[in-house]
């Protein structure tokens, strides 16, 4: 039975990679804070024998675990935050993994990040992070002169992009795998496959009315554009209301590949209605909305060509709850019982469940 454990769990990425791969462990505990990603934890997989809320209340268990995974909050370290990085007390959850590894020495740990942590002070914060995860080898190269706080693991770095491993969504996350010194070193990052799945792949056939923008939203995104530049951030920062709208308006109507999730899930596809000439439901993407008078570039003209008839039923909708889970790979006996809002929330929070499937399926477990 293979121990792992996890910190900022969420809603159990990792455990779906594990059973994807017929993986039979022993859940030594996992940990989050967050109420109601725990109940979806629960409800998924039941509730841990150990499940703690906060990692610096966390025990660390004295037998060693077979992989321990972590995913430190990334606002610290986001692009789109305000790049404290360390400084922020967000940033510092880095060492309490690190304090983990130093004292449980699990066999395999995984890391994982956004991007932006590359960069963060000049690349000095990701710097840190290697040299004291990575005592024995960093990518196969050995270090000669490790860092006196240094764990004694060979350790593997990669920027994987789920959209490069079979999933349409153009998300880049860093991982971060280290192998304890006296366990078989030999690791390979996976090779890159061809994306056959596309956007219209995930989307439900019958979606609540709930999620279409109503005619007055659409007008009103209209109105914008013609008026503003898109491309001006600041200006949707004071509406917290108009940031579906903006987002739609600023070419986060996916074509093909979804753009990376955030916790809001703002993103938008033009889907044609039911209708006899249409012959059915039939969803496609594009990069830009259309003005729906056919006079401004802002939002959908409406008239599109299909089956040799010409229909005006298009409509602008945000993705469900549901399709977004399927764009972070989770599979659909996957559920949760919160609202849509935190389910959102969830969904961007998490990890995209291939890039995990496949780093694990390196270990010599």
């Amino acid at each position: 039975m293979t121990k792992v454990g996890s910190d900022f769990s969420g809603v159990g990425a990792f455990n779906q990679a594990l059973m994807r791969l017929g993986i039979e462990y022993d859940e030594v505990f996992a940990c989050d804070m967050d109420k109601f990603a725990r109940e979806t934890f629960i409800h998924n997989y039941g509730e841990p024998k150990y499940y703690p809320k906060d990692v610096y209340e966390r025990e660390i268990p004295k037998e060693s675990l077979d992989i321990y995974m972590t995913s430190p909050p990334c606002q610290a370290f986001s692009l789109a935050g305000k790049r404290l990085g360390k400084d922020d007390k967000r940033g510092v959850l880095f060492f309490n993994s690190h304090e983990f590894i130093k004292k449980n020495k699990p066999r395999y740990f995984i890391f994982e990040n956004v991007k932006g942590l590359l960069s963060d002070d000049n690349g000095n914060t990701f710097k840190e992070w290697l040299n004291m995860l990575g005592g024995k080898s960093v990518n196969g190269l050995p270090v000669l002169f490790a860092y006196e706080d240094s764990v004694p693991y060979h350790i593997y770095y990669k920027v994987m992009n789920a959209k490069k491993h079979g999933v349409p969504q153009n998300r880049e996350r860093v991982f971060i795998v280290g192998i304890r010194d006296d366990a078989d070193n030999h690791f390979r990052w996976a090779k890159e496959e061809h994306l056959y799945k596309q956007l219209k792949d995930v989307l439900e056939n019958e979606v609540d009315e709930k999620y279409f923008l109503t005619n007055d939203k659409i007008e009103q995104i209209a109105s914008w554009k013609s008026r503003q530049n898109p491309l001006r951030d600041n200006l949707y920062e004071k509406d917290s209301k108009k940031v579906m709208s903006c987002l739609l308006a600023r070419g986060r109507v996916g074509k093909g590949v979804a753009q990376t999730l955030d916790t809001q899930c703002n993103q938008g596809v033009i889907q044609l209605n039911k209708s006899k000439e249409s012959g059915g439901v039939q969803p496609y993407q594009q990069n830009r909305v259309y003005d729906i008078n056919g006079v401004n570039p802002a939002l959908n003209a409406g008239q599109q060509t299909w089956g040799g008839n010409i229909i005006n039923t298009q409509q602008i909708r945000r993705l469900t709850p549901r399709e977004c889970f399927r764009l972070m790979d989770f599979p659909d006996t996957f559920s949760w019982t919160c609202s849509d809002s935190q389910a959102y929330k969830q969904a961007g929070n998490s990890i995209v469940v291939r890039c995990l499937e496949l780093i694990i399926k390196q270990f010599n477990l």
